[in-house]
């Protein structure tokens, strides 16, 4: 399901999983209600996200800038910006929003063989600006142009080297890209932009090597925006935006780990994401 009275989702590559779907922002313009518009000063707070509109579900705010500042506060507060190219800057808080628990992520038993038989490799910040480059350019299906825009590459860009924005990269045996993600993260909180995929299951095995590593760091949460199905089958799930964001602002007060991820992320074969499932019958010819 997606939100009321909205349709689309971001899309990129040949993999249904390279999504964090969102509101298609051209659809705000047909709203009766006005959002909030933000003032010039990066440091100024957002109104609070339970007043985002219905229609189009969860368009909170128009205006302001990319400031690394106000993208930080915008996430803390459990806000995102999407706006097409030529649009005003547009901020949202959609209700429900999609969430993965960072230990159920769910790969299909078809997926993981082939993950078991795989050369590839997951890695973080190996690779950011290629992979937000990636995630900008895929091909996406039914729609034109990208809501990755020059300033969105630019601001991330920004938070990258601050240390608040990170890549997960799945190379190939040769080192080449197979697909990726980037998002944001504050606190013990990971907030999902964008992912991609050049070969089948990129996308997917860069995000259940993140979801797996963040576990591993005491992070519940990975925030996937809104939902689409393959997400659902992968196990996301749909929390009202009451319980998101006091589990947000419980997060991010949380130590995180601000700084580049490569050391602590390491390298993940992909076979380490399938392991054998045990057998049920220990013993049993």
């Amino acid at each position: 399901m997606v939100p009321r009275g909205v349709r689309g989702r971001r899309t990129h590559g040949a993999d249904a999983a390279g999504t964090f779907p969102v509101p298609r922002p051209e659809r705000a313009a047909v709203s009766r209600a006005l959002p909030v518009v933000l003032g010039p000063d990066p440091g100024s707070r957002f109104p609070d996200p339970e007043t985002a509109l219905r229609e189009p579900d969860g368009l909170l705010a128009v205006g302001g800038d990319l400031a690394p500042e106000r993208l930080l506060r915008a996430y803390a507060d459990g806000i995102f910006p999407w706006y097409a190219e030529g649009q005003p800057l547009l901020w949202w808080s959609p209700d429900p929003r999609t969430v993965f628990a960072t230990d159920a992520v769910h790969l299909s038993s078809r997926f993981r063989r082939q993950l078991r038989r795989s050369d590839w490799t997951v890695v973080a910040d190996h690779a950011f600006d290629e992979v937000v480059l990636a995630c900008a350019t895929a091909p996406r299906g039914g729609q034109q142009g990208t809501w990755i825009t020059d300033a969105m590459r630019a601001a991330y860009s920004r938070l990258h080297a601050l240390g608040h924005a990170h890549s997960i990269e799945v190379l190939d045996g040769e080192g080449r890209l197979a697909g990726g993600l980037y998002g944001v993260a504050l606190g013990r909180m990971f907030f999902g932009e964008s992912m991609f995929s050049a070969t089948s299951g990129g996308s997917r095995l860069a995000l259940a090597a993140l979801a797996r590593t963040l576990h591993g760091w005491g992070w519940p949460l990975l925030d996937a925006q809104v939902e689409n199905p393959h997400l659902l089958r992968m196990g996301a799930q749909s929390w009202p935006r009451t319980r998101f964001l006091a589990e947000v602002r419980r997060l991010v007060a949380l130590p995180g780990r601000p700084g580049p991820w490569g050391e602590a992320f390491g390298r993940i074969p992909a076979a380490a994401l399938a392991p054998p499932r045990p057998d049920p019958h220990p013993g049993n010819d």
